[in-house]
C-alpha cells in the first residue's frame, strides 16, 4: 500500500474539525473555551463524562478511559487502520493527499482502484435516480412500501433500480474503458449491463464505499438464475469479506457492545428502520472468518438469526463454530417457522432476552437431530464433554436430563473439559496512587498553561516515575506533538485539566511539590554529609517558595 506523505497528514489533521467529526456520533455542548462535552459514542452512560478539546482536536471520556485525537476516533469508530482514517479525513474535509514514491506498479493498483470505486459510485447515483425518479421505478417503490420500507431508510442505504441497459454506455460517455467496467462488475463479458431489471442494494466497505452489488429479481423473465445475484468477485468485492450495513450499524455496535447477524438485506433496513440498529447480515451465507475478523473489532458478543429451515440451521451451526473456536459469546435467536426479522421488526427486540446460549442450542439440535434416544445422549456428550464447566454448560446438562429423562447420576458422568491455568481476569482500574497522581496533575498543568513549560523543563526526567510521564515530560518541553502512543495520555491530560480546573498558581505549586518529593529522596539515601547538607539548602529554598505561594 503507498505510503502517504507526512506533510499530507499534517495538512488532513490540521484541517480536521474533531467537533464535527465527533458530532457525527454524538450530541455535544459547548462548555467553556473550546471544551464540548457529551455522552460517550463508546459506552452506555447516562452523564456526560465524554470531553472534546476543540483546539487541541483531542478527546477523552473519563467514564471508559479512551481518549486521542481525531485520527484516533476515526480509526475506533470506522474500523480503519491509520492510512484508511487520514483517508476518511482528507475526503470529509477536502484535502489533497499526496503519496510517496513507490514503485509503477503499486501506483498504477491504487489509481486503478481509485478509479474503480468512482465507477461504482457513478453506477449506485444511476441505479438511485432510475428507482426514485423514472417512470419504470414506479413499481419497484410499490413494492417496497409493500413491504413496509419506506423511502427515507431506502434512500440510506441507497437502493436502486437497474434498468437493464443504459449504464455502460453512460460510463463510457464519462471517460471509463470497457476493462474498467468489466472490473468493476457492471458488464457482461459481451460488454452490455450485467444486471438485468432489478432491485439493486449496494455494498459497501467500512468506509461506506461501494464495492459491488445484490440484485433482487423482479421479473419472472429475468435471465440472471438466482432470487438474489452478487456482483461478481473481482479486486474489490470478496462476497466472503462482506457483511451487509456494517458501515451503518458500527456505531451502535461498538456503543451496545453486541451485534446481530441476520441473513437478508431486508431484515437488516426493516429492523434499522425500527429503531434497531446493530444488525448486519452475512447475505445469505455463515458467518466466515473474514466476517469474524470485522466484528471483533468491536464487539465479542454475536446474535446468530438465520431462518428456522434445515439450510439455516446448517448455517448457523458453521457460524457458531468459527465464532466459538475464536472466543465469541454467541447465543441464537431463533423465530418461528416461516418468518423473518423484517415480517416482526417493533417486537424483535424482545427476542434477544430469549435467545438460546451456543451449547443449548448445539445440544437441542444433536437431540432432535437423532435417530433415538441412545444417539442423542451419545452426540450431546460430545458437546459437553469438549467444553469447561459454566453456567450455560450447566443448564445445556438440565436440558440433556429433561429432553431424554436422564438420572443426576448418568449426568455425573459427563465431565467437562479441563482448563489449564486460570485466565487472568480483568482488574478494576485502580486508583492513582498520590505520587503518580502528583505526576500526572503537573503534566496537566502543563497541557493546560503552555507558560509552565520552562518550570517543567528544570525538572529532569528522574524527577517522574512513570516511563509515559518521562516521555511526556520530554515531549512537553521540546514543544512538539506527542508520539502516537502518547496521544490518548495527552487527550486524558487535557480533559483532566479542564474537568478538575487546574490553574496555573496550582500547576506551579505542583511542580515544586515533584522538585521536593526528589529532594527527600535523595536526602534518604545520602550519607555524605556535605552533600546531605547541600540537598536540605535546596530542600529549604522549595519550601520557602511553596509558602510564599501559598
Amino acid at each position: 500500500m503507498a505510503r502517504i506523505k507526512d506533510q499530507s497528514v499534517r495538512d488532513v489533521v490540521a484541517a480536521a474539525n474533531i467537533v464535527e467529526v465527533v458530532g457525527l456520533r454524538t450530541s455535544l455542548r459547548k462548555g467553556s473555551g473550546a471544551r464540548y462535552m457529551g455522552r460517550c459514542p463508546f459506552h452506555e452512560e447516562r452523564s456526560p463524562s465524554f470531553s472534546v478539546n476543540a483546539d487541541l482536536n483531542v478527546f477523552h471520556c473519563f467514564g471508559c478511559g479512551k481518549g486521542g485525537d481525531v485520527v484516533t476516533f476515526v480509526r475506533e469508530t470506522e474500523g480503519l487502520d491509520f492510512v484508511g482514517a487520514i483517508e476518511w479525513l482528507a475526503e470529509r474535509f477536502r484535502v489533497p493527499l499526496e503519496y510517496e514514491e513507490v514503485s509503477p506498479q503499486a501506483d498504477q493498483s491504487r489509481r486503478r482502484r481509485e478509479r474503480l470505486l468512482a465507477l461504482l459510485e457513478q453506477a449506485t447515483v444511476f441505479f438511485e435516480r432510475h428507482l426514485w425518479e423514472g417512470p419504470a421505478g414506479e413499481s419497484v417503490r410499490e413494492y417496497l412500501a409493500g413491504r413496509g420500507l419506506g423511502e427515507e431508510i431506502s434512500t440510506e442505504f441507497r437502493l436502486g433500480l437497474s434498468p437493464g441497459r443504459g449504464l455502460a454506455a453512460k460510463a463510457r460517455e464519462k471517460g471509463f474503458t470497457a476493462d474498467e467496467l468489466r472490473a468493476a462488475g457492471l458488464t457482461n463479458q459481451r460488454g452490455n449491463d450485467y444486471f438485468p431489471q432489478r432491485l439493486m442494494f449496494p455494498l459497501a466497505d467500512a468506509r461506506g464505499r461501494v464495492i459491488g452489488f445484490q440484485a433482487r429479481k423482479l421479473r419472472e423473465d429475468d435471465p440472471l438464475k438466482g432470487k438474489y445475484v452478487n456482483s461478481p468477485e473481482s479486486e474489490l468485492f470478496k462476497k466472503s469479506s462482506v457483511l451487509y450495513g456494517l458501515h451503518l450499524a458500527r456505531p451502535a455496535v461498538a456503543k451496545q457492545d453486541r451485534a446481530v447477524v441476520v441473513e437478508g438485506n431486508t431484515d437488516v433496513i426493516a429492523l434499522r428502520q425500527a429503531g434497531f440498529e446493530p444488525v448486519v447480515a452475512a447475505m445469505g451465507t455463515a458467518l466466515t472468518e473474514q466476517h469474524l475478523r470485522e466484528l471483533a473489532r468491536l464487539t465479542k458478543r454475536v446474535y446468530l438469526c438465520f431462518d428456522a429451515d434445515a439450510a439455516g440451521e446448517e448455517a448457523t451451526l458453521r457460524g457458531m463454530e468459527r465464532a466459538h473456536v475464536q472466543g465469541f459469546e454467541i447465543k441464537v435467536v431463533v423465530l418461528p417457522q416461516g418468518q423473518d426479522p423484517a415480517d416482526a421488526p417493533d417486537g424483535f427486540e424482545p427476542r434477544l432476552g430469549q435467545a438460546e446460549s451456543y451449547l443449548h442450542y448445539r445440544v437441542r439440535l444433536e437431540i432432535e437431530r437423532a435417530a433415538d434416544r441412545q444417539e442423542a445422549f451419545v452426540r450431546a456428550r460430545e458437546v459437553l464433554s469438549a467444553v469447561e464447566d459454566s453456567p450455560e454448560r450447566q443448564d445445556a446438562l438440565r436440558l440433556l436430563a429433561d429432553r431424554l429423562d436422564l438420572p443426576r447420576e448418568t449426568l455425573s458422568g459427563i465431565a467437562p473439559a479441563r482448563g489449564g491455568a486460570a485466565a487472568d481476569t480483568e482488574q478494576p482500574r485502580k486508583l492513582l496512587d498520590a505520587g503518580v497522581r502528583l505526576e500526572r496533575e503537573s503534566l496537566a498543568a502543563v497541557v493546560a498553561h503552555p507558560e509552565l513549560v520552562e518550570a517543567l523543563a528544570e525538572l529532569g526526567e528522574e524527577h517522574f516515575d512513570l516511563e509515559e510521564h518521562r516521555r511526556m515530560r520530554a515531549s512537553l518541553v521540546a514543544r512538539a506533538s506527542p508520539e502516537p502512543d502518547l496521544v490518548a495520555l495527552f487527550a486524558e491530560l487535557d480533559a483532566t485539566a479542564a474537568s478538575e480546573g487546574i490553574s496555573r498558581r496550582a500547576g506551579t505549586e505542583m511542580l515544586l511539590r515533584l522538585r521536593e518529593r526528589k529532594l527527600r529522596r535523595d536526602l534518604q539515601g545520602e550519607s555524605d554529609l556535605a552533600r546531605a547538607t547541600e540537598l536540605q539548602a535546596h530542600l529549604a529554598k522549595v519550601r520557602q517558595a511553596l509558602t510564599e505561594l501559598a
